[in-house]
C-alpha cells in the first residue's frame, strides 16, 4: 500500500536542517505530523488533523491517554479507516467525532450496555443515524477486544431502531422521462444524468470518467469505493447506444466527460449540488444523483431478475446488497412468470404433481383398508 493511500493528504518536506518531516495539508488547513511516518505519534497527530485539530507543542500539551475512547478512535482510524475510500472515511469520521468530543476521555473498559442504550436514546429522533452510530461503535469495540482494551463488546445484541429499508429514492421511469423533457441532449444536466443512469457510476466515479475509460467500445473503470478492497472488481460494461449518442456531444479534447465550463474536472460535491438544482428545476424533489445508480439496478432487476447481472453492471461486491434489488424490483416479473406457468382447466390440470381428486381418493382407500 502506498503511503499516500494509507494516510491521504500527508506530505513529506525537508525542514531547514534537511530533515524529512510530514505535514497534513488540505484546503488551506495544515498540521505537523512529526518525523516518523506511521508511528504512534504520527497516527495520533493524523487523527487529530483530519478533524481539524492542530497539534500544539509545549508545556501542558495533552497526549491521548491509553485505554480511553480517544485512544481507541486513533487506532481505529489507523487500522481500519485508513484503508477506506476518502468518501467512506469521511462518513465514518462524521459518526465517530461527536462521540469523541463527548466521551473521548472515558475509559473503553468501563463502557457498559447501559451506556450504549443511553447513546442510542439520545439519537432516537434520527433512527438511521442512531443505527449507524451503533454499527460504528460495534466495529470499534471489536477492535478494542482484539487490542486487549476490554473483554467484551457491549454493543452486540442491542436492537436497532426499525427504519425504512428503501434508502435513497430509486428513479421511476416517469421521473426519468420528466427530467429528459426539461434537460435536452447537449446540456450538462442531460450528460450527467445519462452517464450515471446508463453506467451505474456513483458521483465519485462519474466525475473521473473520460475517453480514457473507453476500450473497444466498452466502458471500463474500477470503483473508487472498492479500489482498496482486495475483493473489488473492475466494472466492464458495453456502452449503450443512447449513452454513445450523448457522449458524442462532449468536447473532443475533454479530459473527463463531465468537465466544467472552464475545462477543469468537476468536483464530487459540485456534481451533487448541480444534480439537486437540475432535479428541482424538473420538479423532482425526491430524486438525486445516487438514485440514478439505484435506477439502473432496478432496471436490470426488473428485466433480467438475475442478481449476478446486477452486480456485473453496478460493481457490487456484496451479493446481499445486489440481492435487495432483485427482491424488491424483480418480484413483479417473477409473479407474472409463476402465474403464466400454472396449468389451465381441463386436461391441463393432469400435469399437476398431485391433483386434488387423486389425493382424496388415495386417502379414502387407505382408510378403508385400515378398517378391514
Amino acid at each position: 500500500m502506498k503511503k499516500a493511500d494509507r494516510f491521504p493528504h500527508a506530505k513529506p518536506y525537508r525542514d531547514r536542517h534537511g530533515k524529512i518531516r510530514w505535514r497534513y495539508r488540505i484546503k488551506g488547513f495544515s498540521a505537523e505530523l512529526g518525523t516518523e511516518w506511521g508511528g504512534e505519534e504520527f497516527v495520533r497527530r493524523y487523527g487529530e488533523a483530519v478533524n481539524r485539530c492542530k497539534d500544539t507543542s509545549g508545556v501542558g500539551r495533552q497526549h491521548t491517554v491509553p485505554g480511553t475512547f480517544n485512544d481507541l478512535a486513533v487506532k481505529f482510524y489507523q487500522l481500519h479507516v485508513s484503508t477506506l475510500a476518502a468518501s467512506t472515511a469521511k462518513d465514518y469520521r462524521a459518526v465517530i467525532e461527536p462521540l469523541r468530543r463527548k466521551h473521548g476521555h472515558k475509559r473503553v473498559a468501563h463502557l457498559e450496555r447501559r451506556h450504549i442504550l443511553a447513546i442510542q436514546a439520545e439519537l432516537s429522533h434520527t433512527p438511521q443515524q442512531a443505527n449507524k452510530t451503533l454499527k460504528r461503535l460495534s466495529q470499534m469495540m471489536e477492535l478494542a477486544k482484539n487490542l486487549g482494551m476490554c473483554t467484551d463488546n457491549p454493543v452486540r445484541g442491542v436492537k436497532r431502531f426499525p427504519v425504512s429499508a428503501g434508502g435513497f429514492h430509486a428513479w421511476r421511469e416517469d421521473e426519468i422521462a420528466k427530467f429528459y423533457e426539461v434537460h435536452k441532449m447537449g446540456t450538462p444536466a442531460h450528460l450527467a444524468m445519462t452517464l450515471m443512469l446508463y453506467t451505474g457510476a456513483a458521483r465519485c466515479d462519474a466525475v473521473a470518467l473520460g475517453r480514457g475509460n473507453i476500450r473497444d467500445g466498452r466502458l471500463v473503470y474500477r470503483r473508487r469505493k472498492t479500489k482498496k478492497n482486495p475483493n473489488g472488481v473492475e466494472v466492464d460494461i458495453p456502452i449503450h447506444p443512447y449513452l454513445a449518442e450523448t457522449l458524442s456531444h462532449v468536447r473532443p479534447g475533454a479530459f473527463t466527460f463531465l468537465e466544467t465550463v472552464a475545462g477543469s474536472a468537476r468536483k464530487v460535491d459540485g456534481l451533487g449540488a448541480s444534480m439537486r438544482r437540475w432535479c428541482d428545476k424538473a420538479g423532482l424533489p425526491l430524486c438525486s444523483a445516487h438514485g440514478l445508480r439505484k435506477a439502473i439496478c432496478r432496471r436490470v432487476a426488473e428485466i433480467e431478475g438475475d442478481v449476478f447481472k446486477v452486480m456485473a453492471v453496478s460493481g457490487h461486491t456484496d451479493i446481499k446488497e445486489a440481492q435487495k434489488y432483485c427482491e424488491t424490483f424483480g418480484r413483479k416479473k417473477k409473479a407474472d412468470a409463476a402465474i403464466s406457468s400454472l396449468p389451465g382447466g381441463g386436461n391441463g390440470e393432469q400435469r399437476l404433481t398431485n391433483p386434488l381428486g387423486e389425493f382424496v381418493k388415495n386417502e379414502g382407500n387407505n382408510l378403508i383398508r385400515k378398517e378391514k
